[in-house]
């Protein structure tokens, strides 16, 4: 005993402190031992002291050990230590009772009776006992702490649980009532923190297991006492103790199912709806706990839990096993009372039919009911009102019904319905698909009621408004039906009762079906027995017996309701086109309905077409296509609880590593997508997703087509191109548009429904290619936005071109990429685009950040500097300082100061039309652009008709700038419009368009115009050569410029000098000048001195020189060209003799004309007519005159000639106000002409009877109007559906154009008319039959537009011009050509796979043509092989009919030269005279030049047989570098003739190919690349 003495000692002092471990006693807190969480042990006392923030650093291992809620009282304790402190001071009182029993003992007679002590065999079996029952004990208490634990943990999980549900429940409906329920939320959420209080039954579970842990925790001491103390048993009752040690834990008695069932809380959003008012309440309901068994894609928000109000939802799915318990709970909470209110709650309940719980399956539970769960009034009466005004008087068939409907279960499910009839999307009749077999029965049971004598109406009848009757709906069907109103004959208006002979109409509501129909009795005669004929022949009496029969089958037809959905213009109601568009959608094929509330009469509920693909497809909502279409609306919003499919993310790129890509759209340089371009994926990509979609828009299915969008959804979108590509949809902006981003390439577009298609699985394979970037280390100039200047200079330096990137940061996917952008090329990266913008002044760096771009500028940099605001050293270029910022202004305005005017070059017409902004405005450029922005972003869309020279707001490639109109709107909306800041000219929608405010209208460019120079070649005009070079070199260039002479008139004339490489300027004028594009204007003697001192004052000096560049231009002038302005010395000056002045010359003054334009010509008529063809314009505008206008042309000339007998006397006019003019032709006879420009001592007219454009002297062209009350007799006509090669008509074009139409009188189709009647006709035209539009293509200078609409018709026919006479010519055209489609491909294995094939012939050693042997050798059709069909069809090739029609590709049968025909493909022609087209026999590979008498129509049964020529690639060689041989092949020059014979050699027999690289689109461009072994 000392020893365990001394042990416990040793054990029960602290190491840290060194003090004893202590026991609590009564109100003593003792200082009991507890244990880290690194096993070591230490005294409350020291813990407490050592402890920091909710932790505790080990003193020994310095492990950390969190502290739990209790702080280090919550520590667990060592019960080994506490065990032993405890036994050493029971020994310890045990000692001392020893002693003073041994006192006691002694003192005593020891020979007192002895009975009364207890014997030693008595202790040993006490012993025995209760260490037995403390075994038992021990394990019991283990058993129930486990217990404890699992319900402890149970109540925490199930708290957690039911925490974070109605938490969603209280967000989902505070979010309803939005602003006004905040504070309602708030106090919901703060009261989930008593949860707890709301499981008494867990916790009623908890405190008994508690009382059990502590019953036996107080029995385990006493029993260690007695064990101890063995005279103890005397005090306590020892079999209670055992039987409390001993008794056997019954797991089953603890109910563990407690902690699965939730709080029976749940939050509901009330709405009652009025016409003037909405009433809304939230409140917390609390009824029966339910099963917690969530499903997996439990969507928060639905208030489903409330088995005590009357809701449409259920948060257990159909088809989940319950327990009995559970189930039986269920339906307690799905019966019609309530248990928590009291009263009876009636509600719409569908007929539920015990076959369609399978079809409430995932789609069910992935879509949300209702947003708003409307709560039935408890206190309402269970009787329903009727289906209708029509059953007013069928109370009884209604209850039936009604007591149908409310015999179904609550549970909120989707069944199969028909539409039977539809009034609009509030009032239709649906039929369910499980009452079929009774619909059956009820008819047979019908029919053979009609069949009965009784059934039939005598002349004693009388027919009553309310009554039933049988109604004849087809022979052999009758049905019942109630009456609505009874006409009488000689009566106007309905009577309640008519006898049946005096019947004149009856309208009757078909119970089963819905549909009301009127009937009107017609009789031969007017006897009774013709008129009870026709009675009977359509109505049928139901008389009581049959009533009672009847009575068992309820009304099949359910009236129902589209719920929340209300008219789209309330004002007007429901439209025909909803009615329409809801029978269309609907049809007449089975419908998904879940029921979701009752008003009146109906039943409310949403119908959904069953999706075609669940992986991919979202079932269709009725109500939300009839609201994306725009036909009604919501008055309550609806969203979509269905997760759509999304697409994987890009994959982004290492960080530090150089990888190539492009830049696929722009919003600014922090908001960019890149593609890879070393993923080959994306290719194939889109030529899988054209032929897939392509194939599925050319056939006409709809299968793949997208209803109703979901914000989210992953779609195929077509684009501007007609290509089709991977989107997603982003947003609804309205007008059955959508807005969706393109996940490939980043940018984003607002498009029509009707180009949306779903997409397939397999395209969900690749990632977005589209990779979201921001250029790193660089910030805009404010910190915050990006000027759109930035912007559009990083555009023109990124957009769509290859550059180099490098990741500078890893992000999550969903993140913007930090990146470094360089210029690439063929060397690797170049210039820093980040560097650029900040040395451009567009940008700046990050704080701490400077340029890092090592690379040197070289010296071949273009022959235009960086801007002239600052050169390499800060120097200003004239030698003067920068004027300070100027004061705002909307309007340009020049300064006294005319010389050395520092510019920018914007825009180029010619060398006499540019425009430049001066430098000192840039900063109002800028400033200008914010402020449109800011004003159109403050303005309402509104409708403006807009007219020319209107000033407007026009956003021009993502950036809004200043406009004016310069002519009105076309008929498609699209515009000219003037940019004012940068001079040039661009064509716009109107919807590009807003109205500018009166305090921005302005300009900040001028117009100006070179002088001393003259366009070269002694023409009036520029060349298009010349213009084009100077645009070329100026547009964008900074310049130095000086005015020679200011004045109101536009352009300016101006000298422009801009500095090349060399640092030099150079004199623009001179540089034109020296490259022959210009010549130098003479001018006297004295101006050339006077020029030669102001030139010497004005021009550049030349020792501050700008070495910079501008990337943009490519080519230089040589500096050796004598462009530099010559600076003379003033000695020289002084020396120059002065010539004598001329004689003073009178000078005319300009007199002002104006003059109107002649009347527009009179338009024909849509149709064919003909036209004479007078003129063709240079920019392809054909002008024409009708038949009847030639007699007017030549009653106008002879009256034109008659008034003008002499010349009117020339003057010097002011020719910017003259439109119409007359103009003295070359034949000196007068024409009516319009003026179009002028050009020096020339202007350029057109005469307006003939369409011709001419340069004429200016003293040929008088600004007057000759016989204006005659119209124009020439009209403008443009052809249809054609776009010129290039863009502009080609001088070879034109030239074909005049030679085939001039002065030929041709067959014209009117197409459109325009809305500006003196613009261009849109007409067809036909040369004898043919179009000239396919004439054109022919000759390849031009191609058929494709996504022009064609207004009603499709293909132009000529109308045949004939006489007027009655010619019967049927029989006697010719059959049309049936149109054939292509040859099919063999099918060839995948890659890898071998096969044997044969040779059929050689093109190329690596290109040939082979027949795959396998599969395809021996394939018939109908009983035949193909050789078999050809020689068939070969013995009557007499009867074959000849080719008529000759497209590209188009099959036929070719005549060889062993005179049978095989089958064959079109190629091309290769000549005219005589017609020689190119075929290719596709059986064999050959190709052969034939003439059309050779070719026939081939029976579209040969296109069944695959082709036996297949053009493939051998893999593994190629042609020769070097060939060293004579003879090679003229068409492939690389390959020798030998090679070829060789090649001939090897492939003789049959051979074995496998594949390499496999292709699934067989034609001549893309090759499947094979290998061949033989």
């Amino acid at each position: 005993m000392m020893d365990r003495g001394d042990n416990s000692n040793a054990v029960s002092v602290c190491e840290l402190c060194g003090q004893a471990f202590t026991l609590p006693e009564g109100d003593i807190d003792g200082n009991l031992p507890r244990v880290l969480l690194c096993g070591h042990i230490y005294c409350t006392s020291c813990l407490r002291s050592i402890e920091c923030s909710g932790v505790i650093s080990c003193p020994d291992c310095s492990v950390e050990s969190n502290l739990p809620e209790g702080g280090v009282y919550g520590l667990q304790e060592d019960s080994r230590i506490i065990g032993l402190i405890y036994t050493a001071k029971m020994n310890k009182m045990k000692r001392s009772k020893n002693c003073r029993r041994n006192k006691w003992l002694s003192s005593v007679d020891i020979n007192a009776n002895t009975e009364d002590m207890m014997k030693p065999a008595d202790i040993e079996k006490t012993d025995n006992v209760v260490n037995e029952a403390l075994a038992k004990a021990a394990v019991n208490i283990a058993q129930l702490e486990q217990i404890h634990e699992t319900l402890m943990t149970g109540l925490a999980g199930q708290v957690k649980r039911e925490q974070a549900r109605l938490a969603k429940e209280i967000k989902q409906a505070g979010d309803k009532a939005a602003h006004a329920i905040q504070k309602w939320k708030d106090v919901q959420l703060n009261q989930l923190t008593k949860l707890e209080e709301k499981f008494s039954a867990s916790k009623s579970e908890v405190c008994r297991v508690q009382e059990r842990i502590k019953a036996l925790e107080i029995a385990v001491q006493m029993a260690r006492e007695v064990s101890r103390v063995p005279f103890l048993e005397q005090y306590c009752i020892l079999d209670k103790v055992l039987e409390t040690l001993q008794a056997p834990l019954d797991n089953q008695s603890f109910d563990m199912k407690c902690i699965t069932l939730d709080s029976g809380m749940s939050c509901v959003f009330e709405s009652e709806g009025l016409n003037q008012s909405l009433a809304l309440s939230l409140k917390m309901e609390v009824s029966n706990p339910r099963q917690f068994s969530p499903p997996k894609d439990h969507q928060p928000g639905i208030f489903n839990t409330n088995a005590g109000v009357d809701t449409y939802s259920s948060s257990v799915p159909l088809g989940h096993s319950r327990s009995s318990t559970q189930k039986k709970m269920d339906q307690e909470s799905l019966g019609i009372y309530s248990p928590l209110s009291g009263d009876p709650s009636p509600s719409p309940r569908p007929h539920l039919r015990s076959n369609l719980s399978h079809h409430s399956s995932a789609s069910d539970l992935g879509t949300p009911d209702v947003i708003v769960e409307e709560i039935l009034d408890q206190r309402q009466e269970r009787s329903l009102p009727p289906t209708g005004p029509e059953l007013a008087n069928n109370k009884w068939r209604i209850h039936r019904k009604r007591e149908k409907l409310l015999s179904g279960s609550k549970i909120n499910v989707t069944q199969w319905v028909v539409v039977t009839h539809v009034v609009n999307p509030s009032h239709f009749y649906i039929h369910y698909v499980a009452e079929k077999r009774e619909s059956e029965i009820l008819s047979k049971k019908i029919y053979h009621l009609c069949c009965r004598d009784g059934c039939c109406f005598s002349s004693n009848d009388t027919l009553k408004t309310g009554s039933t009757v049988f109604v004849k709906w087809n022979e052999g069907l009758w049905c019942r039906a109630s009456v609505i109103e009874v006409f009488q004959n000689d009566c106007g208006e309905a009577v309640k009762a008519c006898p049946v002979t005096q019947l004149a109409s009856i309208r009757v509501f078909f119970l089963d079906y819905g549909l009301t129909k009127s009937i009107t009795i017609q009789s031969e005669d007017q006897t009774t027995e013709s008129i009870l004929m026709a009675v009977n022949n359509h109505l049928k009496k139901v008389d009581a017996a049959v009533n009672v029969e009847l009575d068992q089958y309820v009304p099949q037809a359910i009236r129902c309701s589209l719920k929340d959905l209300v008219p789209y213009d309330l004002t007007k109601g429901w439209s025909k086109e909803a009615q329409v568009e809801f029978q269309s959608v609907v049809g007449t094929a089975a419908v998904e309905m879940r029921p979701l509330g009752q008003d009146k009469d109906s039943l409310l509920v949403d119908l959904r077409k069953a999706p075609m693909d669940q992986s991919s497809d979202v079932p269709i909502s009725v109500r939300e296509y009839l609201v994306f279409i725009e036909v009604a609306r919501f008055y309550s919003p609806v969203t979509l609880g269905r997760t759509p499919l999304l697409y994987y993310p890009p994959n982004y790129p290492s960080i530090n590593t150089e990888l190539n890509a492009v830049v696929s759209h722009i919003n600014n340089p922090a908001d960019f997508y890149i593609q890879l371009v070393d993923n080959m994926q994306s290719l194939l990509l889109s030529a899988k997703l054209q032929d897939c979609y392509n194939a599925t828009t050319m056939s006409g299915k709809d299968d793949l087509r997208i209803y109703c969008p979901v914000i989210g959804q992953a779609c195929v979108a077509r684009y501007d191109d007609n290509l089709w590509y991977r989107a997603q949809i982003i947003g609804h902006p309205g007008g059955r548009k959508v807005h969706v981003c393109y996940v490939d390439f980043g940018n984003k577009k607002i498009l029509s429904v009707s180009d949306l298609r779903k997409i397939k699985d397999e395209f969900f394979a690749l990632p977005s290619m589209a990779i979201h970037c921001c250029l790193s280390d660089v910030l805009p100039l404010d910190g915050q936005v990006w000027s759109d200047a930035c912007t559009n200079r990083f555009i023109s330096l990124a957009h769509q071109k290859l550059v180099t990137i490098v990741a500078t940061g890893k992000v999550h996917k969903t993140e913007t990429l930090p990146v470094k952008l360089f210029q690439s090329s063929l060397n690797g990266p170049e210039a820093n685009i980040a560097v650029m913008l900040v040395t451009e002044e567009l940008a700046r760096f990050k704080e701490g950040l400077k340029s890092k771009d090592p690379r040197p500028s070289g010296d071949d940099s273009p022959i235009w500097d960086l801007p002239l605001e600052s050169d390499a050293t800060g120097q200003n270029i004239t030698g003067e300082q920068d004027e300070g910022p100027l004061e705002f202004q909307t309007q340009l305005k020049i300064s006294g100061k005319l010389k050395d005017l520092k510019v920018r070059v914007s825009h180029v017409n010619s060398p006499s039309s540019f425009y430049v902004q001066f430098a000192q405005y840039n900063s109002q450029l800028k400033r200008m652009c914010e402020l449109v922005k800011k004003e159109c972003a403050l303005m309402e869309p509104q409708g403006v008709e807009w007219k020319a020279d209107m000033y407007c707001a026009a956003l021009i490639n993502g950036v809004w700038e200043r406009g004016q109109i310069c002519s009105d709107v076309t008929s498609s909306d699209v515009v000219e419009v003037f940019r004012c800041d940068h001079g040039s000219k661009v064509k716009l929608h109107v919807s590009n368009l807003w109205p500018l405010p009166s305090s921005l209208m302005g300009s900040l460019t001028l117009e100006c115009t070179l002088t001393d120079i003259r366009p070269a070649g002694g023409q009036s005009t520029w060349t298009a050569t010349a213009c084009d070079f100077i645009s070329h070199y100026l547009t964008g260039a900074p310049a130095v410029m000086t005015i020679k002479e200011l004045k109101d008139e536009r352009p300016v004339p101006v000298t422009l000098f801009c500095s090349n490489k060399m640092g030099q300027f150079v004199s623009i004028a001179d540089f034109l000048a020296s490259k022959g594009l210009a010549l130098k204007e003479r001018k006297p003697k004295e101006a050339v001195i006077q020029k030669s001192k102001e030139t010497g004052a004005e021009s550049p000096v030349d020792d501050t020189q700008a070495d910079g560049s501008d990337g943009e231009k490519k080519m230089t002038p040589t500096p050796s060209a004598p462009s530099l302005i010559p600076l003379p010395s003033p000695s020289a000056l002084v020396s120059t003799p002065i010539p004598p002045k001329p004689a003073p010359r009178t000078i005319m003054s300009v007199e002002k004309v104006k003059t109107e334009l002649y009347l527009p010509p009179e338009l024909p008529c849509l149709g064919h007519i003909q036209m004479t063809i007078s003129a063709i314009g240079g920019d392809g505008l054909i002008y024409a005159r009708a038949q009847n206008a030639e007699c007017q042309l030549e009653q106008l000339r002879k009256r034109i000639q008659q008034s003008m007998k002499t010349l009117p006397r020339q003057k010097p006019y002011t020719w910017k106000s003259v439109l119409g003019c007359a103009v003295i032709g070359p034949d000196m006879l007068w024409y009516r002409g319009q003026l179009l420009e002028l050009l020096g001592g020339h202007v350029k007219v057109q005469y307006v009877d003939y369409g011709l454009v001419e340069n004429i002297p200016v003293v040929h062209v008088y600004p007057m109007l000759l016989c204006d009350d005659i119209p124009q007799l020439c009209m403008p006509c443009q052809l249809h559906r054609i776009n010129p090669v290039g863009g502009r008509w080609q001088q070879d074009a034109l030239a074909l154009l005049r030679e085939m139409l001039l002065n030929r009188c041709v067959d014209m189709q009117v197409v459109e008319l325009p809305s500006d009647p003196r613009g261009p006709l849109t007409v067809e035209l036909f040369l004898d039959g043919l179009s000239l539009s396919r004439i054109l293509c022919h000759h390849q200078h031009a191609s058929m537009d494709q996504t022009a609409s064609v207004q009603g018709h499709s293909v132009l026919s000529v109308a045949p011009f004939l006489d007027d006479w009655d010619i019967n010519t049927e029989g006697l055209r010719a059959p049309e050509e049936p149109m054939l489609g292509p040859f099919i491909y063999p099918s060839l294995p995948q890659k890898g796979g071998h096969f044997q094939v044969r040779v059929k012939h050689l093109w190329t050693p690596n290109e040939l043509f082979l027949w795959p042997l396998e599969g395809t050798a021996d394939v018939e059709v109908d009983g035949e092989t193909l050789d078999e069909a050809l020689t068939r069809i070969n013995a009557n090739s007499d009867s074959l009919p000849r080719l008529t029609n000759f497209p590209p590709g188009a099959p036929c049968l070719a005549e060889y030269s062993d005179g049978k025909y095989y089958r064959a493909k079109l190629i091309t022609f290769t000549s005219l005279e005589p017609v020689m087209i190119v075929v290719q026999h596709v059986d064999f590979g050959s190709d052969d030049t034939l003439p059309t008498s050779k070719l026939r129509q081939m029976p579209a049964e040969l296109l069944c047989f695959p082709m036996r020529a297949l053009k493939v690639r051998v893999a593994g060689f190629k042609a020769p570098s070097v060939n060293r041989q004579e003879d090679v092949l003229p068409y492939s020059p690389g390959w020798s003739v030998k090679a070829v014979m060789d090649m001939i050699d090897l492939l003789h027999t049959n051979i074995t190919a496998y594949v390499v690289v496999p292709n699934t689109q067989f034609d001549c461009f893309k090759e499947p690349l094979l290998c061949y072994a033989v």
